[in-house]
């Protein structure tokens, strides 16, 4: 059951950690500083750091904490990097043909495709990347990589092939689960319209949150399926109005400084 206080104590235990321990980079501005103020560029450099460590400082934090009580484990996640070099050769076959264009995302073709090979060559060890959020529950293992709200496609197919590497890991380790990786986006910035980012197609498969969970389709998720996410926006601004003058007095403190 989503817990408003708890979620909205991880909000003011992350924001305030960010503000104590932010270090605002030398950046002389003359120009800006006095057409718009010191105090509104502070919050400008502020408002740029904080959304470059969004993902990790407050999103990450708060999706733990929902998916707690509806997961029989939640952690980050050092995937163990072996697997068979069969595995690792149908890998490459599948990321050849998307980034050919010559076959479609399909996750569930695609986990098919490597369990085929789990047993086959010898094993292959490889570092593998951490999954921001590992979930269990019964026999299906949940891995989740938490992207900005407008993902570049530079680097995006090492991040396909990241996602297919672990589930080859994962499936090493025990053949018979079930294994999802997935894309989180926190909002959509295109609301009311649809998302909409051509950089995923063609890698992902995006249709019923098969690969790709938007805004309140991913907190809803992490819920259990409940509909929390009008309830945790409510948090957020809940949080905000209970540090309004912490804030305020932290930014004219912060925009009395001779940084800019």
């Amino acid at each position: 059951m989503f817990n408003s206080l708890q979620i909205e104590g991880i909000i003011e235990t992350a924001l305030r950690d960010k503000l104590r321990n932010y270090n605002p980079e030398s950046s002389h501005m003359p120009f800006h500083t006095r057409l718009l103020g010191k105090d509104r560029m502070a919050l400008y450099s502020f408002l740029r750091s904080l959304n470059t460590t969004f993902r990790t400082s407050i999103y990450k934090r708060v999706a733990e904490g929902i998916a707690a009580g509806e997961f029989d484990e939640v952690a980050s996640h050092n995937v163990i990097g072996r697997f068979s070099s069969g595995a690792q050769t149908e890998i490459a076959r599948i990321m050849n043909g998307l980034t050919s264009a010559s076959r479609r995302p399909n996750h569930a073709d695609e986990i098919a495709q490597i369990r085929s090979k789990l047993e086959t060559g010898e094993e292959v060890t490889k570092k593998l990347r951490k999954a921001d959020i590992f979930l269990s529950r019964g026999n299906t293992r949940f891995l989740i990589d938490l992207k900005t709200v407008k993902p570049n496609i530079s680097g995006f197919e090492k991040h396909k092939q990241d996602m297919l590497e672990w589930a080859a890991s994962i499936l090493h380790q025990d053949p018979s689960l079930d294994v999802r990786t997935i894309i989180a986006i926190p909002y959509n910035p295109y609301e009311p319209e649809p998302y909409s980012r051509w950089t995923l197609r063609g890698m992902l498969e995006i249709e019923n949150q098969s690969q790709l969970m938007v805004g309140e389709e991913f907190w809803n998720f992490l819920a259990g399926g409940q509909d929390i996410y009008q309830d945790l926006l409510d948090c957020f601004e809940n949080v905000g109005c209970r540090m309004r003058d912490d804030i305020n007095d932290y930014f004219k403190e912060l925009g009395a400084r001779r940084y800019i």
